[in-house]
């Protein structure tokens, strides 16, 4: 769920705020929002994750 809410997110700024896309910020951001579900209890980012994303 969380890559297509953050995909969608995206695409809403480039379309109503002009944004310009990037893959790269959009990595970061999911990266960001990962963490930020893992600390409020999210379970079961390791099984979709890879390993290198540091989300705990």
């Amino acid at each position: 769920m969380l890559v297509p809410w953050m995909i969608w997110k995206q695409r809403n700024e480039c379309v109503f705020e002009n944004a310009r896309p990037s893959v790269h910020t959009l990595v970061d951001r999911i990266k960001a929002e990962a963490m930020c579900w893992a600390q409020a209890g999210a379970l079961g980012h390791r099984v979709v994750l890879p390993t290198n994303w540091d989300v705990h």
